[in-house]
């Protein structure tokens, strides 16, 4: 998973942009795993490009409903790195860490408030600190029927957070190389056609 990232954001910055079927491990921690991680693939792709030369500036955008505290912790401090966050405040993990910018919405927050605070949010971030690459963290438990979520989102409601995400990166030619992230459903038919949201709006937009 972290090599498929790594490899994901080499692409993005040749085609503007890819996806990793798996990763966005991001409660993974310097010291050790958590929650579900083992190894954070997107500060070590981060890590990794800027090391390279690849990039200079790397922005993280971490849709997913649980904080990315461990990309958070892992990239603090580095000028370089542009850490956001959008989770549910009443949820794991128990203990926060700071982010670049993190926004934190209340239980049952729906689709209408949720993009509309997106499409504010998004744009303004992108032009502040123009990244050389955005890490899109396409976590699909915001959904309403996730297990783990406490968030409101319907289907409807994630595919245009991913044509709203992807599209502001392309308007303004930012590489965007996104991964899976969370989601927790029993009917796994159902969990996948929300994974596969995003691809059908990276269809959409980049053909």
């Amino acid at each position: 998973a972290t090599g498929g990232t790594l490899l994901a954001a080499r692409l993005a910055l040749e085609d503007g942009f890819a996806a990793n079927t798996a990763g966005g491990s991001h409660h993974a921690h310097h010291a050790g795993g958590a929650g579900f991680c083992v190894f954070n693939d997107v500060a070590v792709a981060a890590r990794v490009l800027h090391d390279e030369g690849a990039v200079r500036k790397v922005m993280v955008i971490d849709l997913d409903v649980h904080q990315g505290d461990g990309t958070a912790g892992i990239l603090a401090g580095d000028p370089h790195m542009f850490t956001l966050s959008v989770h549910c405040r009443a949820n794991y993990p128990a203990r926060k860490q700071q982010s670049s910018l993190d926004l934190a919405l209340d239980p049952a927050t729906g689709d209408a408030t949720y993009l509309a605070l997106l499409e504010q949010l998004v744009p303004a971030v992108l032009d502040r600190h123009r990244p050389d690459l955005v890490f899109y963290n396409a976590g699909v438990d915001p959904h309403v029927d996730d297990r783990l979520g406490r968030l409101a989102l319907t289907d409807e409601g994630l595919l245009a957070r991913e044509r709203l995400v992807l599209g502001h990166c392309r308007q303004r030619a930012i590489p965007l190389a996104g991964v899976m992230g969370g989601g927790y459903d029993q009917d796994l038919d159902r969990l996948v056609a929300r994974h596969a949201l995003l691809h059908v709006a990276a269809r959409e937009l980049f053909g």
